[in-house]
This record gives structure tokens, sequence and C-alpha cells, in this order.
């Protein structure tokens, strides 16, 4: 068998088109440019790329874009005023504060003290305790792309086997919440799991979360299952590094039904989630009916 390599750089340019269509509608039938605040505090150059990155995407999609760059010794206090500021700024639909922080910074904090309505990474405590009881909320963007491909790889995923390897605040968990939600049978897999090949053997769906390379054998896959892999992890290659995930692509690739690259699987999705959550909220905001398949 030779699995079905899941494009999620092509299913991301389809979100951002969607997300681009509903904000034309929202501009020319209700007057309204959705909005979205980035904060960047310090130079740490994986965050100014990503945060480049978020900037021309959310101007691409016709949405407004305000970025808000600070030095790295800015103060707790004038981080937290700057957030108040956006939460009262009735032109920002989405609040997004760049992680990591400068360690001086109390991240829970800060992300705690944005508006949950406003709270378009899906972190805010209130939007935890929303999705973990199955009510609406903002959703984490990476697990919210995750779901979008299994959508669309599967339609229905009521009744499946899932197994999630990993259980961060930022994937693993929220990422079984949604597949509770989607009738899934979910196993959170993690370092301490016993015997976590033969867990994952009994999956019809593996998302694999744990940041460690290549660490998911093909041997670990059930025939046909069909993997996310959600790391991006940098290795040496010769002389030079090459990104991989957390699955041995190549291994599982020959036992599963579908699974996503890296890179180009599920990546490209977190950003175009991002947009479709800030449409999302502003659409709340207004009391507008929300964007059709750009939400869990």
């Amino acid at each position: 068998m030779t699995a079905t390599v899941i494009d999620g750089q092509a299913f991301a340019a389809t979100v951002r088109e969607k997300v681009a269509a509903h904000v034309a509608r929202l501009k020319e039938e209700n007057g309204i440019t959705p909005g979205l605040a980035v904060v960047l505090v310090g130079e740490d150059p994986a965050s100014q790329v990503y945060v480049r990155s978020k900037h021309k995407q959310t101007v691409e999609a016709g949405m407004a874009s305000f970025e808000f760059k600070r030095d790295a010794d800015l103060t707790e206090a004038e981080l937290l005023a700057l957030i108040a500021k956006l939460n009262a700024d009735p032109k920002v639909h989405g609040i997004l504060v760049q992680l990591p922080l400068p360690p001086h910074l109390d991240s829970d904090l800060v992300i705690n003290s944005i508006d949950p309505a406003k709270d378009v990474d899906g972190f805010h405590i209130s939007n935890v305790g929303l999705l973990g009881t199955g009510q609406k909320a903002m959703v984490p963007c990476t697990p919210l792309g995750c779901l979008m491909l299994l959508r669309a790889q599967h339609g229905s995923l009521s009744g499946m086997n899932a197994v999630v390897i990993g259980r961060s605040n930022i994937v693993g968990k929220p990422m079984a919440n949604l597949l509770l939600g989607e009738s899934c049978t979910v196993t959170i897999a993690h370092s301490r799991t016993r015997d976590l090949p033969g867990v994952v053997r009994q999956a019809d769906i593996v998302v694999a979360a744990v940041g460690r390379p290549e660490m998911v054998k093909g041997d670990w896959i059930k025939p046909g299952a069909t993997v996310i892999d959600v790391g991006i992890n940098r290795v040496p290659r010769g002389e030079k590094t090459a990104l991989v995930g957390d699955v041995d692509f190549a291994s599982a690739a020959e036992v599963a039904g579908a699974i996503t690259p890296v890179p180009r699987g599920v990546g490209p999705m977190t950003i175009a989630c991002l947009l479709a959550n800030t449409v999302t909220a502003c659409c709340r905001a207004h009391g507008l009916p929300e964007p059709e398949g750009l939400t869990a």
C-alpha cells in the first residue's frame, strides 16, 4: 500500500480563498472589515518570520492587519495595557500575542488578559473550558487545521478510533476534545504510555504532536490508517539540515491509507485557520452568520 499524501498547502489555499470571499461579503453587505492585531515582544527570529507571514496573508485576505512590535524589556504592565486597549478597540476582532514571550513575562497571565471573544489562538482558559465541555469556543488553529484535513479525507469521523500522541495544551489536549466532538473513540498517548507502538496500532486516525523527529515508525501504523503529522523538527542531513515530522514518513507511507507530509502538511493550515478564526470572531461580534466550513 502507498498512502495518499494529503497536501496541506493546497488545502490551506482553499481555506484562504473561502476566508477572502467571506471578508469581501462582510465589506460589501455590512461595511465591516475583520481586523487582526498581532503583538510581538522581542527579537526571536522564528517569531519574526511567522509574524511577517501572518501580516502578509491577513492583508491578502482583505482583512485589516495591526502589528505591535515591542522591545524585549517591555514590562508586564505595559503589555497588559496594550492588550486592554486592543480589547476595547471595535476595529480589532482578533488578538494574537506571539509566543514565546521573554521570560520575565507571565504567558498565562498575558493570554488570559485577552478578551476570550477575540482570542483567535484559542488559548484563553475560558475557550479551553468551552471546548472541553463541547460548547462554542475559539479553537486553537493547529488542531482546527488537523480537523479540517480529517473531515476532507473521511467526511464523518464518527466511531473511528483515534490516538493523539502528545498532551500539550496547544495541540494534544484540544485535538482530543475536537475528535471527541466528532464522536471518535479517543486515546491520548504520551511519553509514559506503556506499549506506545501497540496503542498506536489500534488507531484509525493517528495525530502525532510530540516533538520527537521521526519517532512514529511504519510498523506502528494500522494498515489504511490516516496519519496527521504535526511535528516540525530540524535534523542534520550531511552538511545541511532537513525538516522532518514526528512520523517516519517513508515507512509510514507504505502502510497508511493517507498521510500528511512535512513540510506542506499541517504547517500551512495553522495560519489559514488563524485567518478563519478572525473572520469567525468578527461574525460573532456583529451577530452575523459564521462562515461555513471554517469552524469546528
